[in-house]
């Protein structure tokens, strides 16, 4: 190995969190939730998608490993989008579907208890609603309060399944004590286009361009969560309708 490349090692491993220098005991269990995690958004950020997903999950993994506790991973359902085509179609999609196959790895060669969970398009309090990280629900509701139009990248017939954050945090909590193995997906059964939501806020519409990674579609695996008790209790009109109760400053 020559000192260039010794050099690129040393650093790649310096960039790695110590995570036994700032977890002083031993945990039951890990919830590994705080990863890079916007898709269109990770084309230009892809030094730091690879720095939180991967070498954080390395590092996360490793933590685990050693203390011998379980750990649920919080994957991303862009790994079922467009028919399963959707896991390398962005930087962040890749990264996320690589790192639910090296948690199951880790499980297979090291005996780590694991449970994986897929967010479906995460909405409720405290999301970013302004500039490059603002999430649709929240992005739309600053745009009503300001009076502008609602911007839909085309074609605007793309589907998710909008699921409230309380729903997600009672599918956490759920699978972590009682979930083991993969396709813990927590989601609502309730699907629809952006266009369909920018119809439920009632504003104008200003149509953009296409983007890369922006998938059409994308299963909803919730069969395991459901199993165990689970099932979204919240929807995303009633949400609206709260939002529209307060002028949008909710």
């Amino acid at each position: 190995m020559n000192a260039n490349a010794a050099s690129t090692d040393q650093k790649a491993f310096m960039r790695l969190p110590c995570i036994s220098t700032l977890v002083d005991f031993v945990p039951s269990m890990v919830y590994h939730l705080g990863e890079y995690s916007r898709v269109e958004q990770s084309f230009d950020d892809i030094e730091k998608v690879w720095a939180y997903n991967k070498d954080g999950i390395f590092a996360v993994l490793e933590f685990v490993r050693k203390v011998g506790c379980k750990i649920l991973y919080a994957g991303s359902s862009t790994k079922f989008g467009d028919g399963g085509f959707g896991r390398s179609a962005s930087p962040y999609a890749w990264t996320k579907a690589s790192n639910t196959e090296l948690v199951m790895n880790y499980g297979s060669w090291f005996n780590v208890p694991y449970a994986i969970t897929y967010f479906y398009n995460v909405y409720g309090d405290r999301e970013i609603q302004t500039g490059k990280y603002a999430t649709l629900v929240a992005l739309f509701k600053e745009k009503m309060r300001n009076k502008e139009p609602l911007t839909v990248v085309s074609p605007g017939s793309q589907k998710r399944n909008f699921t409230h954050i309380e729903d997600i945090i009672d599918g956490l909590v759920l699978v972590g004590e009682h979930g083991y193995g993969d396709e813990f997906g927590i989601g609502s059964e309730e699907g629809f286009s952006i266009l369909e939501v920018a119809n439920m806020f009632g504003g104008d519409v200003e149509m953009l361009p296409e983007r890369k990674g922006n998938r059409m579609t994308a299963e909803v695996v919730t069969d395991k969560t459901k199993a165990l008790g689970w099932s979204a209790k919240r929807t995303l009109l009633d949400y609206i309708e709260t939002l529209r109760n307060s002028d949008w400053n909710s």
